[in-house]
């Protein structure tokens, strides 16, 4: 029997850690949270100081009986939850259903799965954290009441079915706001003119950009106040290329000289390590990952990957801290791979910015920077080596040297002084950090390529060619994942646990949708209308420093700074205010008419909007329940055109997009449902089609159809060959299923 129980959260967890600990330790999973608010019920008493009211979740009622089971015959308890708010708080419910003293219950917690961090963990093994607890407890109270007590006021006043969330509906109001914004743009063209000019005795060419003329800046900047931030839009004085044309006289008649020329050595410090919201980001950004796949994966290799201890650190936090033994194994690793150049005699320091951030977290690194993404490539799946890859690739750039460039800028101007140019050049001396991960997703800067040549002042140049461009300004661009993720933390709204999920609640709510092919996040009209009405009555939790400053009270409540009740209770009384005015005074939405005559009675049909998308009603409803859905995704994508014909009915093929991917389909659809399936390059893929085998067996139930040999996961059995209108199924043994497959066996 074992001495010591530890409790995990995940099996996958207490596989790994049981592995390390040995016999003396029983590891057991509680599989997260096991008490929560009721489903069914509000679950806190507003008269009481909010009290919550907890209750076991259904599905945690055997494992809290074998945690009772096993407590019970050790010496000892260790709680051993992730080391965040959401873990003390997971630590706390199951102290308080297991009922045992503190000296027999501890809190122990790591930021890495590997043997030495899990036996250091128990050398400083602690009392729960009741502050943390309370600070994951306020957040959860908040976001029940106003999840349970906005929600009826919408299926009232808009429709029904729909729900809202204090940081959700934030996040849908910062999209919706975007929307605006670009509608709002006036796009404008103008023209830009690069000059490629050449020393006289030097073969070498190079461009020059127009930016003066008469002695006035040709670019200008207008900057646009947006919701979340200013958004500055390059312009140019000149509208047309006709306009351009005394420059080009001008460039053209008139000797080029060099006025100035700075030349200077720059430096390039690496980024910092990843944290949970710059992982996401870059995970979104180089390797196409959702927010919650991003997670995803890397709490697997956090966790550990076949029961191998943890790969990298725990990928929940906002600290860029790094262990002082990692970075030294780091800066020998870097001498011995890449040269003793490559590694900066001080060791790189990040300071954390975000004032809720523990600086006694990690931030998101290697366990073992020896475990190369080569190395272990053979443990790990596709997805699971490129996000380790990703991660470890960042880590090791962030300890290493600054990258070095020779940059040189040359001014340049006509003999009259009409023209000015400038012409810019960046060379690398020194790689450094970017020899292992290049800043910016290997974007090319646009002064690298651009050589100039061994030029003085006074040295005239000659013109070899003129070329003008049309541009247009652009409006701010739409979200997407890592942008919307990185204003968010700009904005100080949610945490790094909260990103992933706010993103997909909104979707799956249908107040966003994600586009098909570019990504981008748009508001459906369903967001548009919930934002409109909840901006107009809750001007405070709607609003980005409210919301912002609602964080940082529960970070107050986690460092012991202010009681987790009054922070309850000032929001709730501005809350409740704000609700009797918004069920008093709150309209619902006109619906928008239309042209079109309902198919039932002639009446005239008006657009409704559910939290299904828009659709066409009768306006005679409830009378009349004419009904016409409409395509009303802003991410529905045209068919794609091919040159095949159906085999069916001779109509054109195209390929769609369906949950499983690309297919081609017949363009007669619904007449026609011929479907093929394709591979990458379009072409058609012949999968063997499943023989169904027909017995002679006459279905007992509809006495319509015979009796057909399916299967299932469960295994074989016969079904009505009428199915889905008979489902009438007969369970066989395999004796039964080996005679009927031998009698139906092909000659």
């Amino acid at each position: 029997m074992s001495k010591y129980l530890v409790v995990v959260e995940s099996p996958a967890k207490q596989k790994t850690i049981g592995k390390i600990l040995g016999k003396d330790y029983a590891v057991k999973s509680s599989f997260g949270h096991v008490r929560d608010l009721p489903a069914k019920e509000l679950g806190i008493d507003d008269k009481k100081d909010f009290k919550p009211k907890y209750v076991v979740m259904p599905r945690s009622k055997k494992t809290i009986a074998e945690l009772k089971k096993s407590a019970a015959n050790c010496t000892k308890v260790y709680l051993a939850m992730d080391p965040d708010r959401e873990g003390e708080a997971i630590a706390w419910h199951i102290s308080e259903i297991l009922k045992m003293g503190k000296d027999k219950v501890k809190r122990i917690f790591f930021h890495e799965i590997t043997k030495s961090a899990i036996q250091k963990s128990f050398e400083h093994e602690r009392d729960i954290n009741k502050y943390l607890v309370d600070a994951q407890q306020a957040r959860r109270i908040l976001d029940r009441l106003v999840g349970y007590k906005l929600s009826p006021l919408l299926w009232k006043k808009i429709t029904s079915g729909l729900s809202a969330g204090r940081v959700q509906s934030v996040a849908v109001r910062m999209l919706a706001e975007r929307h605006q914004e670009i509608l709002d743009f006036v796009e404008e063209t103008y023209f830009s003119l690069n000059a490629k000019l050449k020393k006289d005795d030097d073969p070498k060419e190079f461009f020059a950009k127009l930016v003066r003329f008469k002695g006035e800046p040709v670019e200008n900047t207008t900057t646009y106040k947006l919701f979340t931030e200013d958004y500055k839009v390059k312009n140019s004085v000149f509208k047309t290329r006709e306009s351009l044309e005394d420059v080009i006289h001008n460039l053209k008649d008139k000797d080029k000289i060099i006025e100035k020329i700075d030349r200077k050595e720059v430096r390039q410090h690496p980024k910092p390590p990843f944290i949970t919201s710059t992982l996401q980001q870059e995970g979104y950004t180089r390797l196409g990952f959702s927010s919650q796949k991003t997670m995803r994966t890397a709490q697997n290799l956090y966790e550990g990957i076949n029961g191998e201890s943890g790969l990298i650190t725990y990928m929940r936090t906002d600290s860029f801290n790094v262990s002082k033994d990692l970075q030294d194994q780091t800066k020998k690793f870097i001498q011995d791979k890449y040269g003793s150049n490559f590694a900066p005699e001080k060791t790189p320091f990040y300071k954390t910015k975000s004032k809720g951030a523990q600086e006694a977290h990690e931030s998101i690194h290697p366990t073992d920077v020896y475990k190369t993404p080569e190395k272990i490539k053979h443990l790990l799946t596709d997805e699971q080596y490129r996000l380790y890859n990703l991660i470890w690739l960042k880590f090791v750039a962030s300890q290493m040297a600054h990258a070095v460039f020779d940059t040189v800028s040359v001014e340049i101007k006509t003999s009259d002084g009409i023209c000015g140019l400038r012409a810019s050049g960046r060379t690398v001396k020194f790689k450094g950090y970017l020899s292992v991960y290049e800043d910016s997703f290997g974007a090319k800067n646009e002064d690298e390529g651009n050589l100039i040549p061994n030029v003085k002042e006074g040295d005239k140049l000659e013109l070899m060619d003129i070329d003008t461009k049309e541009h247009k300004t652009t409006p701010p661009p739409n979200y997407n994942e890592a942008s919307l993720i990185k204003a968010l933390e700009k904005h100080g709204i949610g945490r790094p646990s909260t990103y992933a999920p706010t993103i997909k609640t909104i979707l799956d709510r249908k107040y966003i949708e994600k586009e098909l092919k570019t990504k981008k996040l748009l508001v459906t009209d369903l967001g548009l209308i919930v934002t409109k009405q909840l901006v107009e009555f809750f001007q405070d939790i709607m609003n980005l420093s409210y919301t912002a400053n609602i964080e940082e009270k529960l970070d107050d409540i986690a460092e012991g700074n202010v009681a987790w009740a009054e922070v309850i209770k000032s929001f709730y009384d501005i809350f409740t205010k704000d609700l009797d005015e918004a069920y008093k005074n709150m309209k619902k939405p006109e619906p928008e008419k239309t042209d079109q005559k309902c198919p039932l009675c002639e009446a005239e049909m008006v657009i409704r909007t559910s939290r299904f998308g828009r659709y066409m009603a009768c306006s005679q409803f409830p009378k009349c329940k004419g009904k016409i859905n409409m395509t009303n995704s802003k991410t529905a994508q045209e068919p794609e055109k091919v040159d095949k014909k159906c085999e069916q009915c001779g109509e054109d093929m195209v390929i769609k997009i369906g949950r499983n991917g690309r297919f081609l389909a017949c363009s007669g659809y619904p007449n026609c449902r011929n479907t093929a399936s394709i591979d990458k390059d379009g072409n058609i893929v012949n999968t063997p089609k499943k023989v169904v085998i027909k017995t002679d067996r006459k279905c007992d139930k509809c006495d319509k159809g015979f009796l057909v040999l399916r299967s299932s996961k469960k295994g074989e059995f016969l079904g009505c060959e009428k199915f889905p209108r008979c489902k009438n199924i007969v369970s066989l043994t395999e004796e039964e299923i080996a005679e009927i497959k031998e009698k139906h066996k092909p000659a």
